[in-house]
């Protein structure tokens, strides 16, 4: 019989994928493994691997269509099988069904691809929020399931290697995969109950420029979903902003000599510091390393430090794990890192999910302060200025000092003006006291 391929959710956040390029075509063996299409999903163009092998006897959806998650894109057939020329996949082109498939998708929107992440076993687990179901590890190496488990995956647009088998040698049944699709759980991500706002057409009628004056530019699927959360973010978080200028005397001074003794070794950053500086006030005031669900707030016992990287056509945020257990020279090896292959679209989804507070940085574009848009479910962002040279008044006496701006945004449900002020006083005394990073 012939087996459908639907769309699968290649990203905690993935509602709809467009295909970019089909790489086999139809009439063409297909083998388990391979790569079958390239899409484009809200973080990353991705491959689309084999699951079901066979013929691919017909492709549903041409190359730059936007399919929703859940939606057929393909049919494969057993060779030499008879497929009859009215067949149609269940779910094409039934309103309901491909409905009901982009909510099951749209529900990891809410929290904003920042699921919970593990503690180390050595930790206590924090409980989980109904409506945060957090999906266990993927799964290296080949998957083990059933061919009837695998079919009601790609249906359901869920990945085999965020759910756990309970058959013979840890298999994957059919029954794991429908108790997946009841805890809500997805490519890794967190589950919420509500859905992403529609997009809204652009008005009717002619535009107000002239069409040889502007040159449209599709948006992608990345800028989509960025437009999509920050709108919902400021729509229903409740902002609150504190600005505090700290010295960056000692910083600097203490970066050039670290720089200098490392004779080319490594190179550190002000970001280096400000990161490990974040991590040890978080550990000062935890109030502050929180994050917000309906039914419960989440009090983080370790400090998953998201940080904003600009790349094409938009931006991610890749995440320090336990920075607080971290040296700064590992910190920033792991920052060049991360950010190095967040700009070639090669980034795990665990590695820019799960983060606990986030950071902006345009210093080194020269903006002395801002203010950044709370990435939910974490409580706070902090905008980081550029440093420069300012008078200020010190024991009563105008001098000439190095000062950078700090801006914290919080989320007021979760981080109140006492916990973000304390976070703040504490992030001041490590940056104007920087050896205490290094301890």
């Amino acid at each position: 019989m012939p087996i459908d391929v639907y769309m699968t959710q290649l990203s905690p956040t993935m509602t709809e994928g467009k295909i970019v390029r089909w790489l086999k075509k139809e009439g063409e063996e297909l083998v388990s493994g391979e790569v079958m299409a390239e899409v484009e999903t809200d973080k990353a163009t991705m491959e689309m691997e084999v699951v079901d092998e066979g013929i691919l006897h017909k492709i549903l959806q041409p190359e730059g269509s936007l399919v929703a998650v859940g939606t057929p894109i393909a049919v494969i057939a057993e060779e030499d099988e008879e497929i009859a020329d009215d067949y149609m996949p269940e779910g094409l082109g039934d309103a309901p069904a491909a409905d009901a498939a982009v909510e099951a998708a749209a529900e990891t929107q809410t929290v904003a691809e920042e699921a919970p992440v593990a503690a180390p076993a050595s930790a206590t687990p924090i409980p989980s929020a109904p409506t945060a179901a957090v999906a266990p590890p993927a799964k290296a190496g080949r998957i083990k399931a059933s061919p009837l488990a695998r079919r009601l995956a790609m249906q359901k647009g869920l990945n085999l290697a965020a759910i756990t088998g309970t058959g013979q040698g840890g298999r994957i049944t059919k029954a794991d995969v429908e108790k997946a699709v009841r805890r809500g759980i997805s490519l890794g991500g967190a589950v919420a109950a509500t859905t992403p706002p529609p997009v809204r057409p652009l008005p009717a009628g002619p535009l107000p420029y002239h069409q040889d004056e502007f040159e449209a530019v599709e948006n992608s699927m990345m800028r989509k979903a960025i437009s999509r959360r920050l709108s919902e973010s400021k729509q229903t978080v409740p902002h609150f902003y504190l600005t505090l200028d700290v010295a960056m005397d000692r910083l600097m001074d203490l970066r050039v000599q670290l720089n200098e003794a490392a004779d080319g070794a490594f190179k550190l950053s002000v970001n280096d510091f400000v990161i490990k500086a974040v991590s040890k006030a978080l550990v000062d005031v935890p109030a502050a390393n929180a994050s917000w669900t309906d039914a419960h707030t989440l009090m983080h016992k370790h400090t998953h430090i998201s940080v904003a990287v600009a790349i094409e056509g938009g931006l991610i945020t890749p995440v320090i794990r336990f920075a607080e257990q971290k040296g700064i020279v590992d910190i920033s090896t792991e920052v060049k890192e991360l950010a190095g292959r967040a700009r070639e679209g090669a980034l795990k989804p665990e590695e820019y999910t799960g983060g606990t507070f986030s950071i902006s940085n345009l210093g080194m574009f020269g903006i002395k302060q801002f203010a950044a848009i709370v990435n939910p479910p974490e409580g706070a962002i902090l905008a980081v200025g550029g440093t420069e040279e300012r008078a200020v008044v010190e024991n009563g006496q105008l001098t000439v000092k190095k000062m950078m701006t700090l801006t914290l945004s919080c989320d007021h449900r979760v981080v109140d003006g006492a916990a973000g002020a304390e976070f703040l006083a504490a992030l001041k005394k490590h940056i104007e006291m920087p050896a205490s990073v290094l301890i």
